[in-house]
């Protein structure tokens, strides 16, 4: 199957069966969709909490200890807490203590929502030029 025959899995976003596009080149965001949305790329457009995203999907069990992730930046830990806090308070991630430390995990409903926004834009895109 080509990239131009598989259709758009359905993230929580209407979207008609077969579509070849995202949502975002086939019609025009409503107002309430981009507001909603918005936080949603904001928190992910620094690159201290993309990395951080990152390191948490991609950690064996999928999740992650803070003192996992911490080590991984030249940052103090005040500054890695409030990157996470951020990406927990747009919904992109989840945590639970448990004893002393901080344990993370991606929220897939989230990623796949704006995944199903934009991913297969690039690829409609590609094809085109």
């Amino acid at each position: 199957m080509s990239k131009q025959e598989l259709p758009i899995v359905d993230a929580g976003v209407d979207v008609p069966a077969g579509a070849c596009c995202a949502p975002l080149v086939c019609e025009p965001l409503s107002e309430n969709e981009a507001a909603e949305l918005a936080p949603l790329f904001k928190a992910i457009a620094d690159p201290v909490r993309l990395r951080l995203l990152s390191l948490i999907a991609c950690h064996e069990g999928g999740e992650a200890c803070v003192c996992d992730l911490t080590v991984a930046f030249d940052l103090t830990a005040p500054t890695i807490s409030h990157h996470l806090k951020v990406l927990k308070q747009a919904g992109l991630i989840g945590s639970e203590r448990r004893g002393t430390w901080v344990y993370y995990w991606i929220n897939p409903a989230v990623l796949a929502r704006m995944s199903a926004l934009i991913g297969p834009a690039s690829a409609a895109l590609a094809v085109t030029s």
